[in-house]
């Protein structure tokens, strides 16, 4: 068996450098043109050399996505964009538009070409094309299922990556006009505004002006809303069926979500790699999922089409366990202190977890709080505001801190 690689998400240089230090084997990014997170912060050419210098010194893999579908307009750009990446050494160039990929074989041909779920691959025969046309690795549509994958990779020799946890559009692998129609942000070039969260009513033919509202919940009825997708118990299933890589979906998620999704797929994989034949899912590890900003689970497509439970049809609510209070930046062994970037608003007498990349997270009472001036404060409500807080336990930068929310 081949061990798949855990491929994370990172929709900016600080999420990166999480998503390396948390696990990942490789992580995908976005530069400020082409690719289909244009919401997320993205990447200058400057943060790119130093997230690929950061991924590759600790053994990471970095892939750039320029997988929007192109216009005319767009093509002599993303020429002197593919040269310009070469330069950077980045490990693998995701794209979806054929015409796109003609450039990239033409000017780039030294970088590994992957196939966005975009294209939305489901079928053996369309795998072979691209394996044919010099694709290192396709990105499967989402809406496949375990026997489909296997029955492809029988077909074909290059590298097949699955999603494995994270949202799921409605449309097709993403491919979607309704946000172009309602809203002129068009979901195919990157700039989606969701429309499938957004709330809706009927209005009958002879009625017209009469507004009525499907009663599902008291903020109204989400008749596109999908599940998110969570696959941390079938991990046998996905290697069984062939998969070389896992990947997270999340480039406009928090640092929070990167860094326990990230270190919890990491454990999984690696637990089962260990002893395949008595691995089971940990209680801890669903409880770690439970603890990021998520919609309802589901395995989505993987074993079959989903039936109503696969889509929230009745809320759009999120659920979480903890938040994110902030990121620590040093440690001071000798007074017991961590310097801490407050992310969201914490306070003295809070219980909070800091959460590093290996081991369990560690359970705190917050006593006292000082500035970085080192005067004496009760909370810290300043965004990025520098914070002391005694921790007994040596910690690490980098790790996250957290704190439950009360039900």
């Amino acid at each position: 068996m081949k061990k798949p690689e855990i491929v994370a998400p990172a929709g900016n240089f600080e999420k990166l450098k999480i998503a390396v230090l948390y696990g990942a084997d490789a992580v995908y990014v976005g530069g400020k043109e082409y690719g289909l997170r244009a919401g997320a912060e993205n990447f200058t050419f400057e943060e790119l050399k130093q997230g690929i210098e950061f991924a590759h010194n600790r053994g990471c893999k970095v892939y750039i996505t320029a997988n929007i579908y192109a216009h005319n307009k767009d093509l002599e750009g993303m020429k002197i964009y593919f040269k310009k990446l070469k330069e950077l050494n980045a490990d693998g160039l995701i794209v979806s538009d054929p015409g796109a990929a003609v450039i990239a074989m033409e000017n780039v041909p030294s970088i590994p070409l992957h196939l966005s779920t975009q294209a939305n691959c489901t079928n053996w025969a369309s795998a072979l094309f691209w394996e044919n046309m010099g694709f290192k690795r396709i990105i499967l549509a989402r809406e496949l299922s375990i026997s489909e994958i296997k029955e492809i990779r029988r077909k074909v020799s290059l590298e097949l990556e699955v999603f494995v946890h994270g949202a799921v559009c409605v449309s097709y692998s993403g491919r979607c006009l309704l946000s172009s129609f309602l809203t002129g942000r068009s979901a195919n070039r990157g700039d989606c505004s969701h429309p499938c969260r957004w709330k809706y009513y009927l209005m009958e033919e002879k009625r017209p002006g009469k507004y009525m509202p499907v009663f599902e919940d008291e903020r109204g009825t989400y008749i596109f809303n999908a599940n998110d997708l969570c696959m941390i118990e079938h991990i046998p299933e996905l290697v069984e069926a062939g998969v070389d890589s896992f990947k997270i979906e999340g480039r406009m998620k928090s640092l929070h979500y990167v860094a326990s999704v990230v270190k919890t797929y990491r454990q999984a994989v690696d637990s089962f790699f260990e002893n395949p034949e008595g691995w089971e899912c940990r209680d801890e590890w669903k409880e770690e999922l439970s603890k990021v900003s998520h919609r309802k689970y589901t395995t989505g497509f993987f074993f079959g089409k989903p039936n109503f439970d696969g889509y929230n049809y009745s809320e759009a609510k999120y659920y979480r366990s903890s938040e994110l209070v902030g990121k620590i930046i040093k440690y001071e062994p000798d007074k017991g202190m961590a310097l801490v970037q407050q992310k969201n608003k914490f306070s003295v007498g809070d219980i909070v977890e800091i959460l590093g990349p290996v081991g369990d997270p560690i359970k705190i009472k917050i006593t006292e709080m000082k500035n970085a001036e080192g005067e004496p404060i009760t909370e810290a409500p300043h965004p990025e505001q520098l914070v002391y807080i005694p921790v007994s336990v040596p910690v690490e930068e980098n790790y996250i801190v957290r704190k439950p929310i009360a039900e």
